[in-house]
């Protein structure tokens, strides 16, 4: 998308992030985990880079727990979004602050938007002020030109500071030097895990698993509302990969089991297109997953609190297979819903 120089205002906001360097460097360092697994999901949904770094305009990537009615998470979810996104929601688990889950589900949305309105700016547009509203802000106004690069067509001033701030980011992340701030790297270690967990339990007790703090377990499994990990609501729990080997050896002396699957994410912040490394895709014996078979049909009858991000990871698919399979228009589904899981013959 635009660089830096491409509006005065993307320079200005640019300056105001990093006003404060250390402050600046301090806050990015703690949102490195999250932004380098948003990263990756971007780039598996063919969404702009950019468009990684919408929680820093939205949250800082904090887990926001949001009131009734209110947006939640980094994402900042509304709760009529969640519904439509197919993303669970109640008293015990609120899955917009499931950083897997919703990420996935929100890069889906923004690859959608992009098919319907062909443009970035748009799509920013859209996700700040509703995909229908945009849409017919252009079929009264039609496409904007490329110059200016923030749109002149009638949105509210916040969705177009929306997009200068997305921009000013990105500026700041592409030209640190600029603005006299260092970009920290992220060491494998600290990379997250996504390690499934079989049986539900305290969230104190899979703290000490892991030999973490509850605190520390808690920031990075914020949909988890009552204290417990509930299994029926999200099968995995978030880790540092230098955690997870201390995880499942305690639990399989429990007599559980665990096992893990690396969540993309990069080893350095910088560039925000680097791809995966072909490692990363391989799971713990080395081997690629196994894809479905499509010699005979296979269906998946939809549980209370799945989504369709969770079915696709319980049957190694990607999100937009399952989407195409079922003819569905979104993410969204229900329970008691069939789906099919692999493809047609």
């Amino acid at each position: 998308m635009a660089d830096c120089d491409a509006d005065p205002n993307i320079a200005a906001w640019a300056r105001r992030y990093t006003s404060n360097p250390e402050r600046f460097e301090n806050q990015i360092a703690a949102a490195a985990p999250r932004l380098a697994y948003v990263q990756q999901v971007a780039a598996r949904h063919n969404v702009a880079g950019e468009f990684a770094l919408i929680p820093w305009v939205e949250s800082q990537y904090r887990p926001v727990p949001g009131g009734k009615g209110m947006p939640a998470g980094m994402w900042q979810i509304m709760p009529q979004t969640a519904n439509a996104l197919g993303i669970r929601v109640d008293k015990n688990f609120d899955g917009r602050l499931d950083v897997p889950a919703a990420t996935d589900a929100i890069m889906a949305l923004l690859s959608r938007y992009h098919d319907d309105l062909g443009d970035w700016r748009l799509v920013d547009y859209a996700f700040n002020a509703g995909e229908f509203g945009i849409k017919r802000v252009v079929s009264q106004h039609g496409e904007p030109p490329a110059e200016p690069v923030i749109p002149k067509m009638p949105v509210k001033p916040v969705t177009r500071e929306h997009l200068v701030k997305l921009l000013a980011i990105a500026c700041v992340i592409r030209e640190p030097d600029r603005f006299n701030v260092s970009l920290p790297t992220l060491p494998s270690e600290q990379r997250l895990v996504a390690v499934s967990v079989d049986n539900s339990m305290p969230i104190t007790r899979a703290a000490s698993h892991a030999g973490m703090s509850t605190d520390e377990l808690k920031d990075i499994n914020a949909a988890f509302r009552n204290g417990v990990v509930d299994t029926n609501a999200s099968p995995y729990l978030l880790l540092p990969r230098s955690k997870v080997q201390q995880f499942r050896n305690s639990l399989l002396a429990e007599g559980n089991s665990g096992s893990a699957q690396t969540v993309p994410g990069t080893a350095t912040l910088p560039p925000l297109g680097a791809a995966l490394s072909a490692a990363d895709n391989e799971d713990d014996n080395g081997s690629a997953p196994a894809m479905s078979g499509n010699t005979t049909r296979r269906t998946h009858t939809v549980k209370s609190g799945e989504s369709l991000w969770s079915i696709a990871r319980q049957y190694s698919l990607d999100i937009k297979q399952l989407e195409q399979w079922n003819h569905l228009k979104g993410p969204g589904v229900k329970p008691g819903q069939v789906l099919r899981v692999n493809a047609p013959g």
